[in-house]
């Protein structure tokens, strides 16, 4: 968590039947995504998904990390208690 949002890493499993945002491991949550990973088109997939999933505009998610790996980072800004939240009913038990 941070001040002014919260980071999360997530796995990318690109060309996949729809969108989800899922509880991956420990470390990470799982995203598969729809779009293949040429131009970009993955990586926008997710910001849409995760910004849809947590409520936030587009805009509040940022890559930290990963733009071209599979296991990526993003910055979520927004209220941290709220977001955190969210991750905990996305994911079960939030660290």
């Amino acid at each position: 968590m941070r001040d002014d949002g919260l980071e999360i890493a997530v796995r990318v499993t690109p060309r996949a039947s729809r969108d989800a945002l899922l509880a991956g491991t420990a470390e990470h949550f799982a995203a598969r995504l729809a779009a293949p990973p040429v131009e970009g088109a993955a990586n926008e997939a997710l910001v849409a998904l995760v910004a849809k999933s947590f409520g936030v505009g587009k805009r509040a998610v940022a890559f930290v990390s990963g733009e071209t790996s599979r296991l990526k980072r993003l910055r979520i800004t927004g209220e941290t208690t709220k977001l955190a939240e969210i991750a905990a009913s996305l994911y079960g038990d939030w660290p």
